[in-house]
């Protein structure tokens, strides 16, 4: 059964930080994509990549849940629920991988290598089946093959 939670991303360029309305543990992330400006709430709950401090001007994947309801405003505003500082070349994925490593929308295929690094969320060593885990993958080149197959860098196992 697949699940009913799937997380898009958008990447880009963060602009701006600001402070989001009157929370003060809530900020406003601006982000300028090829597309134009798209504003993320980063809350307490948002998981940030090894923590990484977020600054004006780093290259960002921010990803929400599509799912939940957003207001029709301009630019557009979502809830993060995942962001990650990301490299040229290098892509990203979230998604709920099955038994055989292939995402719940079958959109990637996993190879697992050698060199592949994978990690909990708090950076701890998983040794287990990756299967029946939503995974944050990390990526660089795939095949061009139904669904696309790639041997990821680095994997985030939420468990």
């Amino acid at each position: 059964m697949k699940p009913s939670t799937y997380y898009t991303g958008i990447t880009g360029i963060v602009e701006r930080i600001t402070p989001f309305q009157t929370e003060c543990c809530n900020q406003m992330i601006s982000i300028r994509t090829l597309n134009g400006m798209i504003n993320f709430v980063l809350s307490p709950g948002t998981y940030v990549t090894d923590n990484t401090p977020l600054r004006t001007g780093m290259r960002v994947t921010a990803f929400y849940d599509v799912s939940q309801p957003v207001p029709l405003i301009y630019p557009p505003q979502y809830q993060a629920a995942f962001i990650a500082r990301t490299e040229p070349g290098e892509n990203i994925m979230i998604a709920y991988f099955d038994s055989n490593l292939l995402s719940s929308e079958n959109q990637l295929q996993l190879n697992i290598g050698p060199g592949t690094r994978i990690t909990t969320a708090n950076g701890q060593r998983y040794v287990c089946s990756l299967g029946n885990n939503l995974l944050m993958v990390y990526y660089g080149a795939t095949t061009r093959s139904i669904p696309p197959q790639t041997t990821p860098e680095r994997i985030i196992v939420f468990c």
